[in-house]
């Protein structure tokens, strides 16, 4: 089965052609350019150099964020088109649920996370079970002290795998002392998460685990720019139903 996997979470994203769930051809995105400047032209040179086109791609892949609203939306309305147009399937896969896959874990709990920009983080809490990866609460956008603290509260002693593609926003914190203590260890996420979207999304297809194309969104977690700016209002300015 050919698979085209898209990840536009942030700009350490990119675009991946697998065959029966490996990644014959990745293309990250390095050159900083916006998605809707880059994303058509790599998906093209990507499936040109797995000698395959677009009418043979069997599933598509996407990462439903957390992440940039404008990446995100470009990767899945470009995904869910071509789905409509090629009659092919979706699965839609959570990055911060990628990245507990990308490491191997001996822990019973893992906390995933990455830079949210503002001082904040995206990260999500699982837990391992034999009917395999549960997340434990809500995706959060907080800032890193806040988040080892929301860990704790939620797993408590037992010793928890973290995966990050910024680990210094935990390392440094003096409360990450204490999770040390407690048997934690720290691990970098590789940056090719698009080749492990395209895996999750492969082994879902073959349960018949499929996203809705209709109803599949990203999970952003965090307002918008523009939200924020209207309801909130630039100083001297009146916000709607607010005060000047």
């Amino acid at each position: 089965m050919i698979t085209l996997a898209i990840d536009t979470s942030d700009a350490r994203g990119g675009v991946a052609v697998l065959e029966d769930g490996a990644a014959s051809v990745v293309k990250p995105h390095e050159d900083g350019s916006d998605y809707s400047a880059w994303l058509l032209s790599a998906v093209d040179a990507a499936l040109a150099q797995a000698g395959t086109k677009m009418k043979q791609v069997e599933l598509f892949a996407v990462s439903t964020g957390p992440g940039s609203f404008t990446g995100l939306r470009v990767g899945l309305a470009a995904v869910k088109a071509w789905a409509e147009v090629y009659a092919k399937n979706i699965v839609g896969v959570p990055r911060l649920e990628a990245i507990a896959h990308s490491r191997d874990v001996n822990s019973t709990f893992a906390a995933t996370c990455y830079d949210a920009q503002r001082d904040q983080l995206f990260g999500g809490c699982y837990h391992y079970s034999s009917s395999g990866l549960e997340r434990i609460g809500d995706e959060l956008v907080v800032s890193p002290a806040d988040f080892v603290a929301f860990v704790d509260a939620q797993v408590g002693s037992p010793p928890v795998t973290w995966i990050s593609l910024d680990p210094g926003q935990i390392q440094n914190l003096e409360t990450w002392q204490r999770r040390i203590a407690a048997g934690d260890r720290l691990l970098a996420s590789p940056h090719d998460l698009v080749s492990v979207i395209g895996r999750l999304a492969v082994e879902r297809a073959t349960q018949g685990q499929f996203s809705d194309p209709l109803t599949l969104d990203a999970n952003y977690v965090r307002r918008s720019d523009a939200e924020i700016f209207w309801k909130s209002g630039p100083a001297g300015v009146r916000s709607p139903g607010g005060r000047r």
